[in-house]
């Protein structure tokens, strides 16, 4: 990462650190943006090492966002410290008590197919422009791919041409979290999807070399969809779409792995599928280290309730009824 700012004793120490965390597989993309606004912040008062006064008026610049969000890049700088301390026993190192307090996540939105059916056909009335002549079906493709096969939005932002299979209907996503690459194979509609919307990126006069963006606009050339306008474009269609939780709040993009999750997991229990032993493929599919990952992204829903139950009494019914 570039500075205007002068170099600094700091720097060395941030680049082995984090150089340290990724080859443990980690990305730290955030927390590198985070040591440098600190490593900035330290230049700009005049000084070259950190202390408790640079510390907490640093933190005082970010106090109008979320706790989590603040208590995370808090909880970065003391990890860095704590790292910096293994060689310099007397560093500055920020007490933990003080940082902000963690709030519960907001529980994900589960979104069914119908709902997603919904978006789909609102993307559909999406106007192509000037700088975005794909637009409507830049969104169609991203909506399918989000739901049917688990992507994170900086993995499709991501996918290049080169990274499309249409004719064996696999994905190659690589170096995502983690730094694992998968392959992902598409259901027979996300295929059909992705064929349709190739005929369209193809065309004249868009780039079709195998290293150009598979989601792309014409701002100022060829250029990947930006994460902003993708963004922007999937939250309009789900405010337009009217879906709302009980407290409000419209379905984020990272909803739809949510769904697509607890979809599977309800598809299961229909077709009487051994859940335990199929855990570890969803944990494969949506490119995570264990079901421990995975089963953050499921959720006791009513439905799933009623499936496990049913699945349940089935088998052991006769127990609570006495039967012998």
């Amino acid at each position: 990462m570039k500075h205007q700012l002068g170099s600094t004793a700091l720097d060395p120490l941030i680049s082995r650190y984090l150089a340290h965390r990724r080859a443990l597989g980690r990305q730290y993309g955030e927390q590198e943006r985070t040591l440098h606004s600190m490593r900035d912040f330290i230049v700009r008062a005049g000084e070259s090492d950190p202390n408790n006064t640079l510390f907490e008026s640093w933190c005082k610049a970010f106090n109008s966002l979320t706790s989590n969000v603040r208590r995370a890049r808090e909880v970065a700088v003391r990890n860095f410290c704590l790292y910096r301390q293994r060689t310099e026993p007397r560093c500055f190192v920020p007490g933990i008590n003080r940082f902000a307090r963690p709030q519960p996540h907001a529980a994900p939105i589960v979104l069914t197919p119908a709902q997603v059916g919904r978006v789909l056909e609102l993307a559909d009335t999406r106007q192509a422009t000037a700088t975005s002549p794909l637009r409507p079906y830049v969104l169609r493709l991203a909506l399918v791919l989000l739901y049917t096969a688990g992507l994170r939005r900086r993995e499709l932002l991501r996918l290049t041409l080169a990274d499309v299979d249409a004719h064996a209907g696999v994905l190659h996503i690589r170096e995502s979290k983690f730094h694992k690459s998968r392959w992902v194979p598409l259901s027979c509609g996300a295929r059909l999807e992705l064929r349709r919307y190739l005929t369209r990126r193809l065309a004249t006069p868009l780039d079709t070399t195998p290293s150009s963006p598979l989601l792309c606009n014409m701002h100022h050339g060829l250029r990947g969809y930006p994460g902003t306008g993708l963004h922007e474009g999937i939250t309009g269609l789900l405010q337009e779409a009217g879906f709302r939780d009980a407290d409000g709040r419209v379905p984020r993009i990272r909803d739809f792995m949510h769904s697509l999750a607890i979809e599977a997991l309800m598809r299961w229990y229909r077709q009487g599928a051994d859940v335990q032993s199929n855990l570890p493929k969803l944990a494969l599919y949506m490119g995570h280290v264990s079901i421990v990952s995975t089963a953050y992204h499921l959720r006791w829903i009513p439905e799933l309730r009623e499936l496990a139950s049913d699945r349940f009494a089935k088998r052991f019914g006769y127990l609570v009824q006495g039967e012998q």
